[in-house]
């Protein structure tokens, strides 16, 4: 087996950057060359057009891509489970579209993952369920035609309905974006028993921390990395026990100090990882 290396990043829309050369400013202080790219604004905003090319000239590392799905609303859980991923009816044909361009510009620029939130998969068999597995594996096969894997985001669900719908959709292109506070925001279950669980699957990991909802059916929220509720040795434990090397990338998506958090974080894996950490 591989050893267990962790290479550190950041994701491009934790640090909000305006334009690729932005982004360079925010991430040479910080003194991190690997980053999770946004890639939707490289297709559709003009301030991002040949923004891989440009960052890669500079000498940044492009960890992997990242989807966002048409419509999302993350206003409350009702309205991301209503609004997210591959789920709704009436944005599924644009969010189709879009992950089909998505992979296409992934593919042209070798970059070999994408991730993305699949939406809310319902836990018991039913049309709902045979109807996002049908579109999941609809959108892993556009990547695969690409050349590129895609990885879904943790949290959404539990992990074992997770890794049922993983061994449902029995796609050789797909993953888990492992995301320990995605399970703590949504209510679904601890992060270590989770790593346990989707293990075989895990293809990246978001470095986030959250603290629990005071009641169900609310969000849980989002904290500086090791002031929340992951418990991040017994984490970090468990990854190092998948016994492959790891992109471990960043993620702030809340907070006035963004660049701050993410020396924080950065720090903070260090002590936790040691010698592991690249």
């Amino acid at each position: 087996m591989e050893p267990s290396r962790f290479r550190i990043g950041a994701c491009s829309w934790s640090l909000r950057p305006e334009h690729p050369e932005h982004l360079l400013e925010l991430l040479e202080p910080l003194g991190l060359t690997r980053v999770q790219l946004a890639l939707v604004p490289c297709m559709e905003a003009p301030a991002w057009r040949g923004a891989v090319g440009t960052l890669r000239a500079r000498g940044l590392s492009i960890a992997s891509g990242m989807l966002a799905t048409v419509g999302e609303d993350y206003s409350t859980l009702e309205s991301i489970a209503r609004t997210g991923g591959v789920r709704p009816d009436a944005t599924w044909p644009a969010t189709r579209s879009r992950a089909a361009s998505v992979a296409a510009l992934a593919g042209c620029e070798s970059i070999g993952l994408v991730t993305f939130h699949a939406g809310f998969i319902p836990h018991e068999a039913g049309r709902e369920r045979t109807m996002m597995v049908t579109r999941l594996r609809e959108v892993a096969d556009l990547f695969q035609a690409a050349g590129v894997a895609v990885a879904f985001e943790t949290g959404q669900e539990s992990a074992a309905t997770l890794a049922d719908a993983l061994r449902e959709i029995d796609h050789p292109a797909i993953g888990v974006n492992f995301d320990p506070a995605n399970m703590i925001l949504y209510g679904m279950g601890d992060p270590v028993d989770a790593v346990r669980t989707l293990g075989p699957w895990i293809r990246q990991v978001h470095i986030k921390d959250a603290l629990p909802a005071p009641r169900t059916g609310a969000w849980g929220q989002e904290v500086q990395v090791g002031t929340g509720a992951v418990p991040w040795l017994p984490f970090i434990g468990a990854l190092r026990d998948l016994s492959r090397p790891l992109d471990l990338v960043i993620e702030r998506e809340a907070g006035a100090a963004r660049s701050g958090d993410v020396r924080v974080a950065m720090d903070r894996l260090r002590s936790w990882c040691g010698a592991d950490l690249e």
